[in-house]
């Protein structure tokens, strides 16, 4: 095994996937907790309490207290590194997170003890599915009222075609909860909880006449719960689990610290290590061979103080050392790697190599989009990440005339990293681009950034548009002469868009003009189109 295969098998790199306040960021935040990566967990009983979370950097949202962009967390955990990638946690952003899932290895998919598969979840499951990403699922907040755990699995195996097997099971019902089962490890363990869940809860080991003496009914009911998944066989199988077929499941509640090591333990033993990834060509390029990376978020003014722009690359091949001079896949051009950086939430630090797994923040990266290679050596250059299609559309104009200039920079920025996307044509000009959401709280985080980080207040005037399609030269003739439809020209890539006031009227038009090209914007089974 070569040095940098050796490096790659030390790296998880994964995500933390689920519906809005399942507590995915406070899962993020106790995940860093138990790697030691921060002393005191930032989320605390009652959002009116809350300190903002590590990963949740941008003031919009500490203040809304959910997560609305992806944050890469990097941490050590025996003698592994862990690359944590956080995703968005409002469906409205579910575009972002799409991009994050085309950069990890493995997926935690964390559940509501009470609500069970939701269906912000199942959109994210169904990424992980097309992509062919490994589940393990988490069964959050046990420590409140929920539902049975019996019953859960069976609805994350008819709602997924997943197979749940349980490495932890359990001790107490939902609210009452004691501690676990380790199914795996063949042991058990009590979980006390400290103040306000900012620290590691206390963990002690249970022998089974201990349990029985003084958790009396509820280790009872684990024991004969156990008993039966022994007898149906479900039981973790690595195969499987690497082959999309099954999921390990484990319990615990992140926001008190309960079951969290275990998960941590549970990443470094089953979660898939980098492996060869597949180039455009369906080629897979080999862990040593040269340096590759694939872009996969970009993020400007993270740093209010600096102003600039990072770019997150996740390593797929070869070593990477700050100042090697890359090829810029989609352009053919020289970069420049001198500032790059390991990245925590908001802060850096100064990152001089990485290994396969690996994200990589490249500041000052103005030449890159999300789904861009970087490479080294051989040329390569790895499936782009389409866009989803927009549904919500809105004419954006700056409050002010004299902030003209920071509002086309600031349009521009936007546009660049994918929070939106802009569209534009003859009639209404560069002061009134049209913007387009997958969901209309993206248009809130448009107006906050602008104003915040460009200083141009904006105004938005909502469009009756609600489906867009790609389209040529010569149907854009035909569709915009047409009521309830209008052509415009994506910023970003200079496609042609057509949208329609609803589907009745695109199939419309399409049956009163045969022959017209009107292509969904996504070309996978993820959203309906």
């Amino acid at each position: 095994m070569t040095a940098i295969s050796r490096e790659g098998a030390r790296r998880r790199t994964f995500a933390v996937i689920s519906h809005p306040d399942a507590g995915k960021s406070t899962m993020t935040e106790a995940l860093a907790l138990h790697a030691s990566a921060i002393s005191e967990a930032g989320a605390v009983h009652g959002k009116a309490g809350r300190r903002g979370v590590t990963s949740d950097w941008m003031e919009l949202e500490r203040s809304r207290g959910i997560s609305i962009t992806s944050a890469a967390l990097r941490l050590d955990y025996r003698d592994h590194v862990f690359n944590l990638v956080d995703t968005p946690g409002h469906a409205d952003f579910s575009e972002d997170t799409y991009r994050v899932l085309a950069a990890v290895d493995c997926a935690v998919m964390l559940i509501d003890a009470a609500k069970g598969m939701e269906p912000q979840t199942m959109k994210l499951f169904e990424v992980c599915r097309h992509r062919r990403i490994p589940v393990i699922t988490f069964v959050n907040k046990w420590d409140r009222p929920g539902r049975d755990a019996l019953e859960l699995l069976d609805e994350i195996e008819e709602r997924t075609g997943l197979r749940p097997t349980p490495v932890t099971w359990p001790i107490g019902m939902p609210g009452d909860f004691h501690g676990v089962v380790d199914r795996l490890r063949g042991r058990a363990s009590r979980y006390t909880r400290t103040p306000g869940g900012a620290t590691k809860a206390l963990e002690s080991e249970l022998t089974a006449e201990r349990a029985q003496a003084e958790l009396g009914r509820a280790w009872q009911q684990a024991v004969e719960e156990i008993g039966l998944l022994d007898a149906i066989g479900a039981d973790h199988d690595q195969k499987t689990f690497e082959a999309h077929e099954s999921t390990p499941v484990l319990f615990g509640a992140a926001l008190s610290n309960f079951g969290v090591a275990r998960l941590l333990d549970a990443l470094v033993e089953l979660a898939p290590a980098p492996a060869p990834r597949p180039d455009v060509a369906g080629v897979a390029r080999p862990l040593d061979a040269p340096f590759s990376g694939l872009v996969f978020k970009v993020q400007a003014n993270m740093d209010p103080a600096h102003r600039d722009r990072i770019a997150f690359v996740r390593v797929c091949s070869g070593r990477f050392e700050r100042g090697m001079v890359l090829t810029h896949a989609a352009t053919g051009r020289p970069f420049a790697t001198k500032y790059a950086h390991a990245v925590f939430g908001q802060e850096r630090t100064t990152l001089d190599e990485a290994y396969p797994g690996d994200v990589v923040g490249l500041v000052n990266a103005t030449a890159l989009r999300p789904g861009d290679t970087l490479y080294d050596g051989p040329a390569v250059a790895f499936p782009p990440i389409p866009s989803f299609a927009p549904e919500h559309f809105a004419v954006a104009r700056a409050r002010s005339s004299g902030k003209a200039k920071q509002f086309r920079r600031g349009i521009d920025q936007l546009d660049a990293e994918g929070v939106i996307q802009v569209l534009r044509s003859d009639l209404r000009g560069d002061q009134a681009p049209v913007l387009a959401a997958v969901g209309p709280m993206q248009f809130e985080v448009i107006q906050h950034r602008l104003a915040a980080e460009f200083g141009a207040e904006i105004t938005l005037d909502r469009l009756e548009y609600t489906l867009a399609r790609r389209t040529d030269p010569a149907s854009a003739e035909a569709v915009a002469r047409q009521r309830g439809a209008e052509v415009l020209t994506r910023s970003r890539d200079q496609a042609l868009l057509a949208l329609f006031t609803d589907r009745w009227r695109m199939r419309s038009i399409a049956a009163d003009h045969p022959g017209l090209t009107l292509e969904p914007l996504i070309a996978d089974t993820t959203r309906e189109h």
